[in-house]
């Protein structure tokens, strides 16, 4: 896979801050900007990006609400050290342009995965079109194989109870799914997702009893276990069990 690095970090760290200061001589390194990217024109097109009202309490974004470096993959070509941030409430990939000094909409349909700096994997899946967060189909890849652990991360603008400076807050939350080509089945109890792998009980708490986890408090850590277990087993596996 052909992987190049994205200069854009270039801009954000040498002359961009929060506080909205100038990006320094951007046109010196438009012509190597361009250069690295040869998808200049299709990654920016996706329109200026607007900023919460400030009597919102929170951010839309996963985890940050500054930009770091990461990885974003279009058109199956990686560009690394790209200036990301997830709006996880709208499901939209954002970047920085180097010239204007704004932040930019990447085509979510051009988008087929991205990596923030924390190491979080995000990739585009189609044919969940029925769950109410799907949007633009970006999920957290947990576990990925022939079987995957998905998480959609999603954040909801709800009123604030108490008057003061701020009217709405943004809630965080997360929903599972397991995945099988192509098909999505959402989990949120533990017998649910033992079921669905076709695992037996008692080798399910037999592989627990040594390093115990809370379903409800560890979800993601139990979930990724037992489809591991599902993949360790002799047994072929032949779709999801209802």
């Amino acid at each position: 896979m052909l992987k190049i690095t994205f200069f854009l970090s270039a801009f954000l760290f040498l002359g961009w801050s929060a506080s909205g200061q100038v990006v320094q001589e951007p046109k010196s390194y438009l012509a190597l900007y361009q250069d690295q990217l040869p998808f200049f024109q299709e990654l920016i097109s996706g329109g200026l990006y607007a900023d919460a009202p400030k009597n919102f309490d929170g951010f839309p974004f996963y985890n940050i609400r500054v930009f770091e470096p990461g990885v974003l993959k279009i058109n199956e070509v990686s560009y690394s050290e790209v200036p990301l941030l997830y709006d996880s409430q709208a499901d939209w990939v954002i970047t920085f342009h180097p010239i204007y000094n704004q932040k930019i909409l990447i085509k979510s349909e051009k988008v087929d995965e991205f990596k923030l700096s924390d190491g979080s994997v995000f990739r585009n899946f189609k044919g969940n079109d029925s769950y109410t967060h799907h949007e633009n189909g970006f999920y957290e890849v947990s576990f990925d194989g022939e079987i995957k652990l998905l998480i959609k991360h999603y954040k909801v603008l709800k009123p604030v109870k108490e008057l003061g400076q701020y009217t709405k807050e943004y809630v965080e939350y997360s929903n599972f799914f397991l995945w099988n080509k192509g098909q999505f089945e959402p989990v949120s109890r533990k017998s649910q997702a033992i079921k669905l792998l076709g695992l037996d009980k008692k080798e399910v708490k037999k592989s627990f009893k040594g390093n115990p986890l809370d379903f409800k408090r560890n979800m993601e850590e139990y979930l990724a276990r037992l489809v591991q277990l599902r993949v360790d087993s002799d047994q072929e596996f032949e779709g999801f069990v209802k």
